[in-house]
Parts: C-alpha cells; sequence; structure tokens
C-alpha cells in the first residue's frame, strides 16, 4: 500500500508534468468526457439510481488506485472505461435514437419542422385518446388490464413471454385483450410507441411490502418499472380504480385528464423530443 507522500508525489509529478506526459493528459480529457456522457445518459434517462452506483464504483476504483501499489493509474483507466461502456450498453437503445435524432436534424428548413412537429403531435393525441378510452370502459366494467408503456429497452424475455402483435393502437383491441376470459387478459400489453407490440406478457412481481389489496396485477405493474425504464398503467378487477406507475412509485385513482397528462409525458419523449416515428 502506498504511503500519503508516494500519493501526493505521484499526483503532483502528473500536474507538473503535462508537457511531457501529453499523453496522459489527452487520456484524462478523454475519459472526464465519457464519464460525463455516461451521467448525461443516465440523467436523461431517469435512472438516477444508476448514477449514484455508476459515481460510487468510479470513487472506489479511484481509491483502490491511490492507495493499492498493484492497481496502477493504467489499470483504473481501463476498468472506467469498461465500467463506463456496461452503464451504455443499458441503454443504447436510447443512445441510438439520440444519435438518430442528431443526424436527421435539419436547421435549415424551420417549416419543415413545425409541419412535422404539428403531424407528430396530432398522431400522438390520436394514441392517447384512444389508450384512455380504452381504460375508461375496462374501469367502469370492471375489468382488469395491465399496459406497458415501453420505450424500447424492455427485457427481451419479458416481450417474448407473451403474444406478438405489433398491431395499430385502437380502443377496441385494448378492450378486446383484456375481455374476460378472452386468452390473452390475464397477462400484460406492452404499448411501444404507435403499436401494441405484445400482449399476455409475463411481468416480474415487485418484493416490497404493500397493501394486501395489491393484487399480483398490481405487484406486477410496479415491478416491471423496478427493472427496467418503463411506466405502466393498471386497472383493478376488483373495484375498477386507475393507476400509474412510474419508477416503481405508484399513483392511484387516476382520472381521464390525469391520465393524458401521463401519456402525453410518455408520448413527448418517444415522439416529440425523439421524432423517430414521423
Amino acid at each position: 500500500m502506498r504511503s500519503p507522500q508516494e500519493i501526493w508525489e505521484n499526483i503532483k509529478g502528473v500536474v507538473l508534468g503535462v508537457p511531457e506526459n501529453w499523453f496522459i493528459f489527452i487520456e484524462a480529457i478523454f475519459l472526464f468526457s465519457v464519464i460525463y456522457f455516461v451521467l448525461k445518459t443516465l440523467y436523461d434517462n431517469g435512472a438516477k439510481k444508476f448514477i449514484v452506483v455508476y459515481l460510487l464504483l468510479l470513487t472506489v476504483m479511484g481509491a483502490i488506485s491511490l492507495f493499492m501499489t498493484h492497481f496502477s493509474a493504467s489499470l483504473f483507466y481501463v476498468a472506467a472505461m469498461l465500467l463506463s461502456l456496461f452503464f451504455l450498453l443499458l441503454f443504447h437503445t436510447e443512445i441510438k435514437r439520440m444519435l438518430w435524432k442528431t443526424a436527421v436534424r435539419n436547421p435549415g428548413a424551420p417549416h419543415e419542422s413545425a409541419a412535422k412537429t404539428t403531424a407528430v403531435s396530432a398522431r400522438a393525441e390520436e394514441y392517447i385518446s384512444n389508450i384512455v378510452k380504452a381504460v375508461q370502459n375496462l374501469s367502469k366494467n370492471n375489468t382488469g388490464a395491465l399496459i406497458v408503456l415501453s420505450n424500447g429497452n424492455l427485457p427481451r424475455n419479458i416481450t417474448d413471454s407473451g403474444v406478438t402483435l405489433n398491431a395499430n393502437i385502437s380502443s377496441q383491441l385494448i378492450e378486446g385483450i383484456f375481455i374476460n376470459k378472452a386468452p390473452l387478459h390475464d397477462g400484460a400489453m406492452v404499448i411501444f410507441g404507435d403499436k401494441i407490440q405484445a400482449a399476455g406478457c409475463f411481468l416480474p412481481l415487485t418484493q416490497r411490502e404493500f397493501p394486501k389489496d395489491y393484487g399480483t396485477r398490481h405487484r406486477a405493474g410496479i415491478g416491471v418499472t423496478e427493472v427496467a425504464d418503463v411506466s405502466t398503467i393498471i386497472v383493478s378487477e376488483e373495484t375498477g380504480i386507475v393507476s400509474v406507475v412510474k419508477l416503481g412509485k405508484i399513483t392511484r385513482y387516476i382520472d381521464s385528464e390525469n391520465l393524458k397528462r401521463f401519456l402525453r409525458e410518455y408520448y413527448w419523449k418517444e415522439f416529440n423530443t425523439e421524432r423517430k416515428r414521423v
């Protein structure tokens, strides 16, 4: 283990030797740029818990590289880059969308951009209207339902557990899937942007403690938001109460206006910000 004096001499040597060690200086700039990009990606996708874990691991590795003689600065650099790559791979879909958005942006055509935004908003409102109408009808009839609003990073084993549909969103189809005794009514429906991606999917259950009136449907609707960056809409089969879940936090007694706001937040991210499905 290095002594504090040795650590200080090493740090002073690196700082004073920047002109001679310009390659190390460039490496440091690149590493900090990667760290910033990872933090920005995690923050933009609401993964605050991952931010804490990422910074904690970097801090631990930095401390080890300072005090352990067998753990050199080069090993810290490699370990930090591998750790950053791991967290970036968790959000590879979001990164591709961000790059796609940058590539297709055309600042020289403001009228075209405005028209595109208007068209996207109109389409999003159509999907929202269909989902809200279906949820209202299901609620009135005390028909249980569980809808996952995916953003493309839902674990594949979840979507594969159901039936792939890739169907256009309509209130009739949503209600038909969840009608009692229908083959897929017990599982979850996955909506991804403008499509009903799958239905009858099995979701992981939350392991946290909740009131007894939270049945399997509620526990699944909460559980999936704890393992993936998705949101869910739940209709209670017993009471018809509509709930929404985001980042593991459930909000109950959602009326149509609040549900519209909840869905607009989702479609604002999926359509207006990313322009992916125009």
